[in-house]
């Protein structure tokens, strides 16, 4: 069975990939777009600059890979990899639970599984370092600001895992919806705890267009929501016909 819906999941998340793909291209592209735009506009205006003291400029280094090629084959392909990983992992992760830990129908956990995945993967995480375009960001602190995001991503998954378990262990002595806000405020507690004990980066360029920038942010979160809706509505259709078919050879 396991076999069956580590397959269910990649499929899942592929198709996924695929409709993410088609959002990114109507709603994140256009403000890469505007993002690399100010950025040309800000380095040609520096080489205007230093070439009264320069007898010859420099020439533009060559692009290693065109716009219209990353925008195009190389987000589908970026996607469609990532997606299959995701919903593999997902499946698997739901074959722990289903019928174990959780006594919710396959439709249910798949979907209430996929929200908190984005609660702790995508939304919280964005809180506190949001997704930056290009020409947002200091070359020499990439590094960093790497390892610091994806710490606020491990920290928030395993809030999220404990948060699970404080609820679960009063479920029985104050109730199902009494646990579920218990397990609620346990999460909001470490993870405010994290965000405060995290290092503040805040590297915008000051003449960077607001609107811009908010819609960048708000495209990226789309983009996430948009692949773990999918994937839980996706993986739990098909996830419920493994189920039943598994259930009536019995």
């Amino acid at each position: 069975m396991t076999r069956d819906l580590l397959i269910r999941g990649m499929i899942a998340g592929i198709v996924a990939a695929f409709i993410v793909t088609l959002f990114a291209r109507l709603v994140a592209e256009p403000q890469v777009d505007l993002a690399i735009a100010f950025e040309a506009s800000h380095d040609q205006a520096a080489h205007s600059h230093a070439g009264h003291a320069m007898a010859m400029p420099a020439d533009p280094e060559p692009e290693l890979v065109s716009r219209d090629t990353q925008k195009g084959i190389g987000l589908l392909t970026a996607t469609a990899l990532y997606g299959a990983a995701v919903g593999g992992i997902f499946s698997l992760v739901f074959a722990v639970i289903y019928g174990r830990i959780s006594t919710l129908g396959p439709r249910s956990l798949s979907l209430l599984m996929a929200i908190g995945a984005f609660i702790a993967i995508a939304l919280v995480p964005a809180i506190k370092y949001p997704a930056t375009p290009p020409a947002v960001g200091q070359h020499e602190t990439v590094v960093f600001r790497t390892l610091t995001y994806f710490a606020m991503i491990a920290l928030s998954v395993v809030a999220m895992v404990v948060a699970i378990k404080v609820g679960r262990a009063f479920a029985n002595k104050a109730g199902a919806f009494n646990a579920m806000l218990i397990a609620a405020g346990a999460y909001v507690a470490i993870i405010i705890a994290v965000q405060f004990a995290l290092p503040a980066i805040n590297e915008v360029p000051a003449d960077f267009p607001a609107v811009v920038l908010w819609r960048f942010r708000i495209a990226s979160l789309g983009v996430q929501a948009t692949l773990w809706v999918v994937i839980g509505i996706g993986f739990g259709a098909m996830a419920d016909r493994v189920l039943r078919r598994q259930a009536e050879r019995r």
